[in-house]
């Protein structure tokens, strides 16, 4: 349930739209290394969330350990790597959301949580109409929320880790995973506001191993002949769109068990659907990251270790496997 930047009146129209939510959360400093999963492969890092107010140029560690995002309240602009350590029993991702000027965690706490929750309490119970009043009361300045990626979906204990170019403003990190009530994430706590500065990281561009594509008209384009291994994965918006459920498309990757019924995950990927996005997620897949949705002509970039098995590129859209947005393949 991706964010998209349309007007007001779209949303009110179609009653559908995605969340922005709030959750605060204290700095813990986690100096383990991250879990290696024995399933499938998921990113190598060490964890040490920095104190509470110093910078890490460029290495920004993020963990939850129940729905929460603990991580640093301010961070350099230009390439950023966030390693988001999943310690709790509940799938999640990380949504990296530019919020305009003068706007940001407390605007989203008392000006977008309680339409949006109400708005899709309704929608759940076939209300349209009721749900359509909710939505009314969004603020217009919902449509100015820029999309800068993050990583994808996460299952429970395992890490994920992105690297994006952020320009300096005020941003949310942001999980609207739903509970099996059909309450967001975000309105569990998981939002946290950071302040990129004017500072720069110095960070360099990453350098790919594999590169991905995805776009409106092609879908998602599979790198071919891809090894066992650690491996850092670009993944370029060729050209975006809001689709019916207004989601921008993005990249999730999973992992897939032998025999497991890919068309439960085409269908748990809209979040639209009552059970969309719901916990639990569907049995037989392992969620290792990937990038969240940027603008056309962006890049962002993953790092995996992946071993040996079956895997899936999707996109968190309706019905992604009619828009060539589902992809399985094998790894050697």
């Amino acid at each position: 349930m991706n964010r998209i930047n349309t007007p007001l009146c779209l949303f009110l129209a179609l009653c559908t739209s995605v969340l922005i939510f709030g959750c605060n959360f204290n700095d813990k400093k986690d100096a383990e290394e991250a879990d290696k999963n024995e399933m499938a492969g998921e990113a190598t890092v060490k964890s040490a969330s920095p104190e509470r107010g110093k910078k890490n140029p460029g290495i920004t560690d993020v963990v939850t350990t129940s729905m929460e995002f603990k991580t640093l309240d301010e961070v350099s602009s230009g390439w950023n790597t966030f390693r988001y350590k999943n310690q709790s029993n509940e799938t999640h991702f990380l949504l990296v959301e530019k919020y305009p000027e003068g706007k940001g965690i407390e605007n989203a706490r008392k000006e977008l949580a309680p339409p949006f929750q109400e708005g899709m309490n309704f929608l759940v119970e076939g209300k349209n109409e009721e749900a359509m009043k909710a939505f009314e009361k969004i603020p217009a300045w919902f449509s100015e929320v820029e999309m800068y990626g993050g990583t994808g979906l996460i299952s429970p204990k395992s890490t994920a880790q992105s690297t994006i170019f952020m320009e300096p403003g005020t941003y949310i990190l942001e999980c609207y995973v739903k509970m099996p009530n059909g309450v967001f994430h975000s309105m569990e706590g998981m939002l946290k506001e950071i302040r990129v500065t004017k500072d720069s990281t110095d960070m360099p561009e990453p350098t790919a191993d594999y590169r991905i594509s995805i776009s409106s008209e092609k879908g998602i384009i599979v790198p071919s002949n891809i090894k066992a291994g650690e491996h850092t994965f670009a993944v370029h918006f060729e050209s975006q769109k809001k689709h019916e459920n207004f989601n921008w498309h993005d990249v999730h990757l999973v992992w897939v068990d032998e025999g497991a019924d890919i068309e439960k995950l085409n269908e748990w990927m809209n979040w639209a659907n009552p059970t969309g996005l719901q916990t639990p997620s569907p049995e037989g897949f392992k969620f290792l990251g990937g990038s969240q949705e940027m603008a056309a002509g962006k890049t962002g970039y993953f790092k995996v270790n992946l071993r040996p098995g079956n895997y899936a590129l999707v996109s968190e859209v309706p019905d992604p496997k009619s828009k060539n947005m589902l992809k399985t393949f094998k790894v050697q």
